[in-house]
């Protein structure tokens, strides 16, 4: 009986901690040869067999992206554009949330199975067209042309998070608002606003991650390398005849820190209670 309870207790917990650091070793072993390799030479990294560790560290690349210009313009951009499109899909989102989640009309059924659909739909068979509108339209190669693509993907997901969020709040603040005089607009910005931090910071980071990343749009819509963004300036050291690899990483980690701060800032407000303590029992 002992043997038994060991195995139904002790047993399972073991065998799901060592496949916890199975599945963490084959998720962090990738960024920490991505670390590493971006301080060696680039001779050394094709030194074979391969070492992880360096043999003579070196900031060589850290120092050839920050004294070029051009590579800290990508920077630059993909700070610029993916700022710009997080506040106006956050604003946006809340005030469409707003809607779905207080107030019923008609066709509201409709657009939610609408936007939901837009999720289903492949990015890259809406190139084409999107390339078409944006000279059409002679935004092409601007910022204008990026952030508002970006924004189509944004949106919809932001909408739905935000819906999803605002609908576990209890209507009882609004209408405690109301009661006292004051309008809906007031109760979502003085209210409903300030009690959804966790779930529009969730939103944020999803849609700054989205913005930042993008690779197939910001190369297809952009043609100058002052509007180029991080992940096209990573695939631009990638030569005819020569990769920069130790450069290639050295961006590849400048370009994951501002994604790992902001996770690390915003962590709290995920951990944080969604809806406790905004109304008195």
């Amino acid at each position: 009986m002992a043997k038994r309870s060991f195995k139904n207790s002790v047993l399972p917990t073991v065998l799901t901690y060592i496949g916890l650091a199975a599945g963490l070793v084959f998720a962090t072993f990738p960024i920490v040869w991505m670390f590493f390799s971006s301080l060696k030479s680039n001779t050394e990294i094709f030194a074979l067999p391969p070492r992880l560790l360096p043999q003579n560290f070196t900031i060589a690349a850290y120092l050839t992206i920050f004294n070029d210009p051009v590579k800290v313009r990508f920077f630059m951009n993909s700070y610029f554009v993916a700022s710009i499109v997080t506040v106006l899909t956050l604003i946006i989102a809340i005030l469409a949330a707003y809607g779905f989640s207080r107030y019923s009309f008609r066709f509201k059924n409709t657009l939610n199975i609408f936007i939901i659909s837009t999720q289903t739909v492949p990015p890259i068979t809406l190139l084409i067209p999107y390339f078409g509108m944006v000279v059409a339209f002679r935004i092409f190669d601007t910022y204008l042309a990026l952030i508002l693509t970006y924004m189509v993907f944004t949106l919809p997901y932001a909408i739905l998070l935000m819906t999803g969020y605002l609908n576990t709040l209890p209507k009882e603040l609004d209408e405690a608002v109301l009661v006292d005089g004051g309008s809906s607009w007031t109760a979502l910005w003085r209210v409903i606003v300030p009690i959804s931090v966790p779930g529009i910071v969730a939103t944020a980071v999803y849609t700054f991650l989205l913005a930042w990343n993008e690779f197939l749009f910001a190369l297809t819509l952009t043609k100058s390398m002052n509007l180029r963004t991080v992940p096209i300036g990573i695939q631009l050291l990638m030569g005819q005849h020569a990769f920069e690899w130790n450069e290639m990483m050295a961006m590849s980690v400048l370009g994951s820190l501002p994604l790992l701060v902001l996770y690390l800032v915003a962590q709290r407000y995920f951990l944080a209670g969604m809806t406790a303590g905004s109304v008195k029992s």
